[in-house]
């Protein structure tokens, strides 16, 4: 009895360990596109799947539960939105969700509660119409994906200027980089603005002060869900290259500090943008000269 006791004992740990060591690796085919996971030092991301060398991609976000990615290329000319989801254990190819042959679609970025997905696109008000300047706009989830006409974001946020890449606080404030305090809309001096949503609507925008703006290009701003720090591009002399990632931590009585270059861990003489850090606060995402990288978020811990 002892013996058939310990067999039976046996068959049951081999299986545990069995459906065990299958929950891990289902656990961990889902993240992040099947890639190994970087330390301190960027890597390009998903190559050959996401970045690809015969096109340009940039602007990238993951949903909260790491199931869906988001990220914009340019093909044909013109910047579409795609989308990679994890269904039945597996991750799907791209699929293209935003695209036109006479608008460009791109900077993607999740609402706080995921049930908009935000965007820019230069599309006439009627998506009818020539192309105009940038707005921020989104489409709402449905049941069977996302709806199909895209709905502008307003005039708390929106200019007759361009407005480009937003990202939100947990409490649903938009930031987002604007021109429209300028005298055209091809004028390279964008600044960060940012606008509270209160009872469904975005309130009247405001410039964030000179800790973070200057008389130079600033735009492409991820804020951190608790608004305790943000990253943005800028094009600003002294850095190295044309543009470079700059941050800025908030301080303990609430005011944004000097804003300082990332350094040369994450900037080089290319070009960086589009920066956003995953919901679980372990990777940073951005993009260098049209491809997506990441890196252990770490580096942002070392520059507080």
């Amino acid at each position: 009895m002892l013996s058939i006791y310990r067999t039976i004992s046996g068959l049951l740990l081999t299986v545990m360990l069995a459906v065990g060591t299958n929950r891990l690796l289902a656990q961990t085919s889902s993240e992040y596109l099947n890639q190994s996971p970087p330390e301190s030092i960027p890597r390009v991301f998903a190559p050959n799947l996401v970045s690809q060398i015969d096109f340009y991609e940039y602007g990238s976000i993951f949903s909260k539960d790491g199931r869906e990615f988001f990220y914009a290329v340019i093909s044909n000319k013109k910047p579409q939105i795609r989308c990679i989801r994890f269904e039945n254990n597996t991750w799907t190819n791209p699929k293209t969700i935003l695209a036109s042959d006479q608008y460009e679609y791109n900077d993607p970025f999740l609402s706080p509660d995921e049930k908009r997905l935000y965007f820019i696109s230069d599309r006439s008000l009627d998506g009818k119409g020539a192309k105009k300047d940038f707005d921020i706009w989104y489409i709402e989830r449905t049941k069977d994906g996302w709806s199909e006409v895209p709905i502008n974001a307003g005039p708390g946020i929106n200019t007759a200027k361009n407005e480009y890449y937003m990202s939100f606080t947990k409490e649903g404030t938009m930031y987002f980089s604007s021109n429209g305090g300028t005298s055209a809309s091809s004028d390279k001096n964008y600044d960060i603005r940012f606008s509270p949503f209160v009872k469904g609507t975005f309130q009247a925008s405001q410039k964030l002060t000179e800790a973070v703006n200057s008389t130079h290009y600033e735009a492409d701003v991820f804020v951190s869900p608790h608004e305790d720090y943000l990253i943005f591009c800028a094009e600003r002399p002294g850095g190295f290259g044309t543009g470079d990632l700059y941050i800025s931590f908030k301080s303990k009585t609430g005011e944004w500090q000097q804003a300082r270059n990332m350094g040369s861990v994450i900037n080089t003489t290319g070009y960086e943008f589009c920066p956003f850090v995953t919901a679980d606060g372990k990777y940073f995402f951005f993009s260098r000269d049209g491809d997506i990288y990441w890196v252990a978020s770490s580096v942002i811990d070392a520059l507080r």
